[in-house]
């Protein structure tokens, strides 16, 4: 189980959340079974998403985070509670590419930078908050720092970092974010900036065992930070067979019982690959409900 811990200056004009996510992106390398490059794209997004998610007020909060660049992975989706709780997805996960120029995994290459990144948060208003930018670099952490920017006027500075191993395994996992107040001093901004320079990044650093707590105080240090929140985080479907059969439902009577006609079907979550089977005696109960 992942563990996210979040800090705050002592001024409160600064917060920073860190992640440990190596069993998160673990079990997206199971459920997908992601070539290492998706494994590393798709693992940034998931933990990206899991610190914007964490950061909602309402406890039945959830943000979704699409980014689409046009890349040979295709589409990558992950979805985050308030919590930080999160499941995601991917078009391509088998995709295979060489090294980049630094002998690193090519995640921009994977990902594409010909696209969009997208974010819906639904807030339990009328209707949900949308917003959209151009993908600024397609290795994540720049893009979730400029979306932030652009959208929410919210000056950040986000890193992730997924190591993958020889065997393909996930040996370390984790990211950082730091939003700042609108009442944040200059002086503030410049400690911020000259505590990310003396940083390693994040997966050196676990690698060195720093804890997610060591990392969050590391980003605040000089501005006497504390910690504010401590929470377990783990990578969560939430699908189960009601949802599906309310999902059938919604296809109308007609398609259903012409799925009943052809024995029945498999309805297969996208997240978590887990199978539903309906009967063609389920499928018609289910079109008489939509009577």
């Amino acid at each position: 189980m992942g563990r996210i811990v979040r800090t705050i200056s002592k001024d409160a004009s600064a917060v920073c959340s860190a992640i440990d996510g190596m069993d998160i992106v673990s079990e997206i390398r199971r459920i997908h079974n992601t070539s290492a490059v998706v494994t590393a794209a798709l693992g940034r997004l998931a933990m990206g998403t899991s610190l914007l998610g964490f950061g909602l007020k309402g406890s039945d909060d959830s943000i979704t985070v699409r980014m689409d660049g046009n890349g040979p992975a295709g589409l990558l989706l992950c979805v985050a509670d308030s919590y930080g709780n999160v499941k995601a997805d991917v078009a391509n996960p088998g995709v295979e590419l060489p090294l980049n120029s630094k002998g690193k995994l090519d995640v921009r290459g994977a990902v594409g930078t010909d696209g969009t990144l997208s974010v819906i948060k639904d807030m339990g208003l009328k209707e949900p908050y949308c917003g959209q930018i151009p993908i600024a670099s397609g290795e994540i952490a720049e893009d979730i720092t400029s979306y932030l920017a652009i959208s929410e006027q919210i000056p950040s500075v986000c890193a992730l970092g997924v190591l993958v191993d020889t065997d393909m395994s996930v040996k370390k996992a984790g990211g950082f974010l730091v939003q700042l107040l609108p009442f944040a001093g200059e002086e503030v901004i410049s400690q911020i900036e000259k505590n990310i320079q003396q940083m390693q990044s994040v997966t050196q650093l676990m690698e060195e065992g720093k804890t997610e707590k060591d990392i969050a105080l590391m980003a605040l240090a000089g501005l006497e930070p504390e910690v504010l929140d401590d929470f377990q985080v783990e990578y969560r479907c939430g699908c189960s067979r009601e949802r599906t059969e309310k999902v059938l439902i919604s296809l109308g009577k007609d398609q259903l019982e012409e799925i009943s006609r052809d024995g029945g079907t498999d309805v297969t979550c996208n997240f978590c690959r887990t199978r539903y089977h309906f009967t063609s005696e389920e499928i018609l109960a289910l079109a008489e409900k939509n009577t």
